[in-house]
């Protein structure tokens, strides 16, 4: 078997010694010589799909994160919503005992000017009793110092 070059370098053919052309031997000229525009093209092919996976990522990744803040602000939605309620329920807890302290306060007050009212009274009408009284010893002790001098027991 001979090899011959043909005018063409990227084409090797092996030809039998009948001189038959037996087979082309396209996968060594690939092997060989490599057209550097297809290795470019190839390289370039592999960057763009490389570049459109990473940009499905990113999209992936985006929803992903947004998908997660969503949750997140529910959650800490919720959770304001059951703070204020507590909050709102203790403040209505705190409202009922601050007006039932009131009443309690209000009646003890009550009943403390009710007793200071009574004391006042029994004080007016003891005194008006004892100066009523001594009005009327005086009187008596008058009226006795004026039939005595009226008798001439006492001369003035």
């Amino acid at each position: 078997m001979a090899t011959t070059m043909t005018k063409n370098p990227q084409a090797k053919k092996e030809v039998s010694k009948d001189g038959e052309q037996m087979v082309e031997l396209a996968s060594e000229v690939s092997k060989e010589e490599k057209d550097p525009l297809d290795e470019l093209m190839s390289q370039a092919q592999a960057a763009y799909e490389s570049y459109l996976q990473a940009q499905r990522k990113v999209a992936v990744a985006y929803q992903e994160r947004q998908r997660r803040a969503e949750e997140s602000f529910k959650e800490i939605e919720e959770h304001a919503a059951k703070m204020c309620a507590v909050a709102l329920e203790k403040a209505a807890r705190a409202l009922e005992k601050a007006e039932q302290e009131a009443e309690e306060a209000h009646k003890k007050v009550k009943m403390s000017a009710t007793q200071v009212y009574q004391d006042s009274v029994k004080e007016a009408l003891r005194v008006r009793k004892e100066t009523v009284e001594q009005a009327w010893e005086e009187a008596r002790r008058n009226s006795e110092k004026i039939w005595k001098v009226f008798q001439g027991e006492i001369k003035i």
